[in-house]
């Protein structure tokens, strides 16, 4: 079976010369993580992060945003310039470069959204379970992040009943002791199937 990514390789550009793959799922299922595996088989690809284009009075309602700083850009196959939002500071930083690359990962909670899904040449779904998610994601964070995930865990479910992502994913992700098992998703098919193993053991999930 062809390595995965060289399947994505040779997926047709989904937004401009781009390929752009979404990585999506529910706080704390290991997304970044995954995505990082990914960017690395890929070559090094580059990595957009939504935790970047969020902030805390936009959980959710940043599609304009990335629309105007991110999408149409490489559209156009121009670079983009996104302004990464700092969440101790409390602020938008400096414009940030993302020039057009042959892949591009997307990966945060909401990357498989509906105004996004015409861009994405494939979105995985990083399939645990909302609860043991937000569990780890809350232990990662600690006592300092305790009200934050109170207001995030409410603003999440009310996302995804409104805009879900899963029964659109091409592939599934599972991650078990020695790598990834990915498995074909609602939108997907069998043949796309595939094990990635992590080299030396599991990584940290975030």
């Amino acid at each position: 079976m062809p390595d995965l990514a060289d399947r994505l390789r040779r997926l047709p550009p989904s937004c401009g010369p781009v390929r752009l793959i979404g990585v999506d799922g529910h706080a704390g299922s290991g997304k970044s993580t995954f995505a990082g595996v990914l960017a690395a088989r890929l070559g090094g690809v580059p990595v957009l992060h939504l935790d970047d284009v969020a902030s805390h009075d936009q959980l959710f309602d940043w599609t304009g945003r990335l629309l105007d700083q991110v999408i149409d850009p490489l559209r156009r196959g121009d670079t983009a310039h996104h302004t990464p939002y700092d969440w101790r500071a409390r602020r938008f930083g400096p414009p940030r470069a993302l020039a057009p690359a042959p892949v591009i990962l997307l990966e945060g909670v909401g990357a498989g959204r509906a105004a996004l899904r015409p861009y994405l040449a494939r979105l995985f779904w990083m399939d645990l379970p909302r609860e043991t998610s937000w569990a780890r994601g809350r232990a990662r964070d600690g006592a300092e992040q305790r009200g934050f995930w109170d207001g995030w865990i409410p603003a999440e479910r009310r996302h995804f009943a409104e805009d879900p992502s899963r029964p659109f994913a091409h592939l599934l992700v599972r991650q078990g002791n020695q790598g990834y098992e990915v498995l074909p998703g609602p939108a997907g098919t069998a043949s796309e199937a595939h094990f990635l193993t992590l080299g030396d053991g599991p990584s940290a999930m975030c």
